[in-house]
């Protein structure tokens, strides 16, 4: 490391609207380093790393590179002083593709398409992410674009690259592979400032680990320092090994008769001969690789992605459906939570209260020209206290929330539809530790509510935790199938990679 750090801040503070989103924060960053970020959401994390990336100015405070003071107009004066950011909602243009936005703002009075896609074919296959760069970034999945955007780091010579939740989208052997990246970086004298809920990623691989709690520093010192315990203790100010319940014993379906009963669906090269069954009052749990056909069959019950002509059958409630639109599976009783929701799982300019009622309308408004406002505003105001969602009020914009209470919105926009079937796909993704200790929570209460719910995760402890049942998912089929007693990391993960 050298002797001065290449990022400091002193006391940098900045308000919104009167209230301090980052208050009095001094932070340093030296090369070589891997600098963890620990704390809820809405601690100031993401803040702190928009003012070094020039997103945001400060309103009070100083920012220093190699000991200069800077003032950042725009992230490309931050990217000229070799600062790249990895955002946790990628700023990819759908439009593009991926080799396109590997080298924006990189680009050549003349540009040669051979040139930009085999420099982006080299840098992918560097990184050795599965990656094909003249694909449209808006088609691909959530862990490809992630990939792109590190792609796009790494390709910029950056001397500092901050990642905002980097690893929420990738499987485990992802994102070990992401970490031995960044340790071959370190090497390089690359300094990189790294934000993750979870937290034994800042335990394992960080040098260094700074909490902020409320916008302010609580605690800074070497990752050594540290252990869960003490981790969490510092970013919420209590133990939370209380507030989550010990796992149970296994739910028993409250019925024999499924459901949802999937039938040897097909999907074009994404989802091959998949059947499973989901019964009432249990949490089927779907484990497996990105890609493997999780979140795809997911969309064709939905009838959000057709399936192939002839691509098997599914009953829901005994009746065989086909549904070509997701408002007819809403319809008829079954919520989908997206593993995208700023995608698709909510209107972020809208208010909290506005997206709960548009989850109403979307079952129970349907052929009706009057609804009583009254009404759909009690609904929306006792969901959002049932959730716990937290803000200033039921009319804040949903844009503003920390990412925990915008995925309990998501949430009560499918639970407010009373459904007999909810999907779950990724519901704690880039979610702070006590947010998902309360959506875990949901997802047990709505089970034992005599309702079906399937659970899609990448992170095997939320499967284990949660599931009474265990699917696991491997090139588009279902290749092995554990009950909650059976089941281990081990064996989940040996059936989805062998």
């Amino acid at each position: 490391m050298s002797a001065g750090p290449v990022i400091s801040l002193e006391s940098a503070t900045k308000r919104y609207g009167g209230i301090a989103a980052l208050d009095g924060v001094s932070f340093d960053l030296h090369a070589g380093e891997i600098h963890a970020l620990a704390g809820e959401n809405g601690a100031g994390k993401s803040t702190l790393c928009k003012l070094i990336a020039g997103v945001v100015k400060p309103s009070d405070g100083v920012i220093r590179v190699d000991g200069e003071v800077v003032t950042f107009a725009a992230p490309k004066d931050a990217s000229r002083r070799g600062i790249s950011m990895v955002y946790q909602e990628t700023s990819l243009v759908p439009q593009l593709t991926v080799a396109q936005n590997i080298v924006l703002g990189r680009e050549k009075a003349f540009n040669s398409v051979r040139k930009v896609r085999n420099a982006a074919r080299q840098v992918l296959q560097r990184l050795n992410f599965n990656v094909d760069p003249t694909q449209l970034a808006g088609s691909l999945s959530a862990a490809k674009r992630q990939m792109v955007e590190i792609a796009r780091a790494v390709l910029n010579n950056a001397r500092v690259i901050i990642l905002d939740e980097p690893t929420a989208a990738l499987t485990p052997e992802e994102t070990e592979h992401l970490f031995e990246l960044m340790k071959s970086l370190k090497t390089r004298g690359v300094a990189m400032i790294f934000i993750s809920h979870a937290l034994e990623e800042a335990l394992t691989y960080a040098d260094r680990i700074s909490v902020l709690r409320n916008g302010q520093l609580v605690v800074t010192g070497p990752a050594a320092d540290f252990d869960r315990p003490r981790l969490i203790q510092h970013m919420i100010g209590e133990d939370l090994s209380g507030r989550e319940p010990a796992s149970a014993q296994a739910r028993k379906p409250v019925s024999a008769l499924p459901v949802l009963r999937v039938e040897n669906v097909r999907m074009g090269s994404m989802v091959n001969n998949m059947s499973f069954s989901v019964f009432p009052g249990e949490v089927t749990g779907i484990a497996g690789l990105i890609g493997s056909g999780r979140s795809e069959v997911a969309k064709v019950i939905m009838g959000h992605t057709k399936r192939n002509f002839g691509g098997g059958r599914i009953w829901f409630d005994g009746r065989e459906v086909r549904y070509t639109l997701p408002a007819h599976a809403v319809a008829d009783g079954i919520a989908y939570v997206s593993e995208d929701r700023k995608l698709d799982g909510f209107f972020d300019t809208m208010s909290i209260r506005q997206n709960i009622e548009l989850g109403w309308l979307a079952k129970f408004g349907r052929g009706r020209f009057l609804v009583p406002f009254r009404s759909m505003r009690d609904i929306a105001r006792t969901w959002a206290k049932r959730l716990s969602i937290r803000s200033i009020g039921e009319s804040q914009s949903v844009l503003h929330l920390s990412g925990g209470n915008q995925q309990k919105v998501v949430i009560a926009r499918s639970l407010v539809q009373e459904p007999r079937l909810v999907i779950f796909d990724e519901p704690t993704r880039g979610v702070d530790v006590g947010a998902i200790a309360e959506i875990r929570q949901i997802v047990r209460d709505f089970a034992e509510s005599g309702a079906g719910v399937i659970l899609i995760s990448s992170y095997l402890p939320e499967i284990l935790d949660l599931s009474d049942r265990i699917l696991v998912a491997k090139g588009g089929t279902i290749a092995a199938e554990f009950s909650r007693e059976e089941a281990t990391a081990a064996r989940i993960l040996n059936a989805a990679i062998h």
